[in-house]
């Protein structure tokens, strides 16, 4: 009962406007393995220069080879609709289908495996900086799903550094992200007002800040030395696995069997939350499509049903325990529930993947939607996160906002000064 209450309070509308803010459209269940990326191997949120390629794959495990046509949309910083029309950012049109589509090959759940680049013969380019949006349509123009980017234009530089927290409560907890523009072109009149920032955790938007304000400036340079404000929690590095070889027991899986699909069983979790911190090798929630008996993993690769196991004993009280990740685009929803087994006093989930491999964690999810990413793992200042900092810019008397700078950061080079 209260799964579906959280489903409901986090899946509402998906494409409406709260506030006047545009949200995604989560994909319903048929849709599967949305791969949305720039210039990276990985699956994550795409933030691409001006002129660079933009790649989405899907796929439809309904199995009718359905038409899906997409439109582009240009938004200000906080997600409202800029004035920009159409043919202001687009150069070219949308609204077409996506013509790049092939079915599967050799594998036990069908599917259709749909691709679309950008640029491409209709969609020719971005000729704006901005957020954007990438929403995705059926034949009767009902939104399937919607997925945001950015698109920036490097005009100014941004130097980004990752402190521990000053704050003695957390300072083995949290993790700062701070940071300075330097801007030697361009300048930057009444910068309290025209420049607004963007900082993301592993490029989850769902946790971003985004209310920062210059503290003072030195020359042509913005300084931002906040510590409460830009601080994140420092998580724990995600679980993982690997099924890259769906017949055979590989890395985080102990069991495997066949059913309608292959069925993987991974090892038994248990809470990290009061262990000391130990470093292991992730992608920051991300994950990667890949099958090693196979020429073409987008359509060759199995569908899985993989079992998650975790002990937890604390009492969760109405709160509830989910999987958490970029495998679903940080989305919780009732495939990511895990429900309590009294039998084996442990929590279980059951959910198809696509072969590759997945990063995942696990989190406390309150009634009013709320996620505590630290709850079951703990958060520890070592933690390796990677931050990134987005400068909007928009010019008094300006109709939209550019994005003019970017920087990265990883907290491997934390330091306590």
């Amino acid at each position: 009962m209260f799964k579906n209450l959280i489903a409901f309070v986090l899946l509402l509308g998906c494409v409406l406007f709260v506030q006047g803010q545009v949200q995604e459209r989560v994909a319903p269940e048929y849709i599967s393995t949305i791969q949305f990326s720039g210039t990276t191997s990985q699956s994550q949120l795409p933030i691409i220069n001006l002129g660079e390629r933009l790649q989405l794959s899907f796929d439809a495990l309904n199995g009718n080879e359905e038409d899906y046509y997409y439109t582009i949309t240009h938004y200000n910083f906080d997600w409202t609709p800029s004035d920009l029309s159409k043919g202001e950012y687009l150069n070219g049109f949308d609204e077409v289908r996506i013509e790049s589509y092939e079915n599967s090959l050799n594998t036990l759940q069908i599917f259709s495996h749909y691709t679309l680049s950008i640029p491409n013969r209709e969609t020719r380019g971005l000729t704006k900086s901005g957020n954007y949006l990438l929403s995705i349509y059926n034949d009767d123009n009902e939104v399937v799903f919607s997925r945001k980017f950015m698109v920036l234009e490097k005009v100014v530089g941004v130097d980004v550094e990752i402190k521990r927290s000053r704050d003695l409560n957390y300072i083995e907890e949290r993790q700062v992200v701070q940071f300075k523009i330097n801007s030697p072109t361009l300048l930057l009149i009444n910068p309290k007002q025209t420049v607004k920032t963007l900082i993301l955790q592993n490029s989850n938007l769902k946790t971003a800040i985004t209310n920062l304000k210059p503290q003072y400036t030195i020359g042509s340079e913005l300084i931002y030395r906040y510590d409460k404000e830009a601080a994140f929690w420092g998580g724990n590095e995600f679980l993982s696995f690997d099924n890259k070889d769906v017949r055979s027991a590989t890395y985080g899986i102990r069991r495997v069997e066949l059913a309608d699909v292959y069925e993987n069983f991974l090892y038994t979790n248990s809470s990290r939350r009061d262990r000391p911190y130990t470093y292991n090798p992730d992608i920051n929630g991300n994950f990667v499509i890949r099958n090693i008996d196979a020429q073409n993993p987008n359509i060759e690769a199995e569908y899985v049903r993989l079992h998650f196991n975790l002990q937890y004993f604390e009492d969760i009280g109405n709160k509830e325990i989910h999987i958490y990740g970029n495998f679903n685009n940080w989305t919780i929803d009732g495939t990511t529930y895990m429900e309590y087994d009294s039998s084996s006093d442990t929590y279980r989930n059951s959910r198809l993947f696509k072969q590759g491999y997945y990063d995942y964690k696990y989190v406390l999810v309150d009634r009013d939607g709320s996620i505590d990413e630290g709850a079951i793992d703990g958060n520890y200042w070592q933690t390796e996160n990677e931050y990134t900092v987005l400068v909007y810019y928009r010019d008094l008397g300006g109709r939209y906002d550019r994005i003019i700078g970017i920087g990265v950061g990883t907290s491997k080079e934390i330091t306590n000064n």
